[in-house]
């Protein structure tokens, strides 16, 4: 894979020139953060704060696959996973720590590719990498990160706080992530049948990105902030819709009624869909990794948001006898079931 590059082997440098040769150029850019990577551990300050923390594990095989995932859209992907977990606590992500399991195969050259999509998402989001870890792996790459953030105590939004006749919200659209993954890997299938063929992914730039280049969405915490909103419940959606509804549900114990017709699609995700014989709406319920916000908001606060375009109201709270259910567009109701992602499914 690295073959024709410039190689340079890990070893050379050992675990400690290798975290320092990786973070020199990663500067602390928070007050919280009073010391970063070069001690034995961080050191932060919350200044009155609620502290927020959110740990992922990235697998190669299982969460991502490097023949059509480039290491730097990698190290920037296994950011914004992260860091979405802070925004649906409603607070601001601050640092982040990195540890990586790697095999023989990568040379420095490509770790140095994972760390500059790390330091595009430190830069682009304000967060100070803080420390990590490396290690050797023999099952292939392995990336976990840990997102560190805070809140005011009266801020914070939870799971379990959705109330009866609240509104149910969802930024963005949905879906994307999902038909991007399905095309490249129809694309990947293509080349290894026959490797003279280039991949087509012309025309599908923006579901192709929203799979490899994620952004969490800090736009929408800071939008609800302006407009004085603070939401009942919120989760990122990172399983799929219909998953994130049902932990919603399940958390408040109340029921939810979603709109078929209200779930917002772009529109290159929905043509994506026909051309691939999926239903664009079972896509958006179950295809995850688009790591919007859904949240719910007290009908009051309907009137702050109801002319924004990025935020969608698709369906409201219920009393929890009512279930989960989705009203589709010839009106027939379904219930809501969770086929999203499961981390232990074979």
């Amino acid at each position: 894979m690295f073959e024709n590059k410039e190689r340079t082997d890990i070893n050379e440098l050992g675990e400690f020139g290798l975290i320092k040769h990786l973070t020199t150029n990663f500067k602390i850019k928070n007050d919280y953060s009073v010391k970063g990577v070069g001690d034995d551990a961080a050191v932060l300050d919350a200044k009155g704060k609620q502290t927020l923390i959110s740990t992922d594990l990235l697998l190669e095989g299982i969460h991502f696959d490097l023949a059509y995932v480039p290491l730097m859209h990698l190290g920037y992907k296994a950011v914004q996973v992260n860091l979405s977990d802070i925004y649906a606590m409603n607070g601001k992500a601050s640092q982040i720590t990195v540890s990586l399991g790697l095999s023989s195969k990568f040379p420095l050259e490509a770790v140095e590719e994972i760390y500059k999509g790390i330091e595009l998402a430190c830069n682009k989001y304000n967060i100070d990498l803080i420390g990590g870890d490396t290690s050797s792996s023999k099952q292939g790459l392995v990336i976990s990160i840990t997102s560190i953030g805070y809140a005011d105590a009266d801020k914070v939004v939870y799971r379990n706080g959705a109330q009866e006749h609240d509104l149910l919200c969802v930024s963005g659209d949905l879906g994307g992530a999902y038909l991007g993954l399905q095309i490249l890997e129809r694309e990947k299938l293509i080349y290894l049948e026959n490797p003279q063929i280039q991949p087509d992914l012309e025309g599908k730039d923006y579901i192709i990105e929203r799979q490899l280049k994620p952004e969490a969405r800090m736009d929408i915490i800071a939008l609800l902030d302006e407009m004085n909103i603070k939401p009942t419940s919120m989760i990122d959606v990172s399983d799929g819709l219909a998953s994130e509804i049902l932990h919603l549900a399940e958390q408040s114990d109340k029921g939810m009624t979603i709109y078929e017709e209200k779930i917002p699609l772009d529109p290159m995700t929905y043509e994506t869909a026909r051309e691939l014989g999926l239903d664009p709406t079972v896509c958006a319920l179950s295809g995850g990794e688009d790591y919007e916000l859904l949240f719910t908001i007290s009908q009051e606060d309907y009137k702050k948001l109801k002319h924004d375009v990025d935020i969608t109201v698709i369906g409201h709270v219920t009393d929890k006898n009512s279930g989960c259910k989705m009203v589709s567009k010839s009106e027939k109701v379904h219930e809501l079931k969770a086929q999203g992602w499961n981390a232990f499914n074979k």
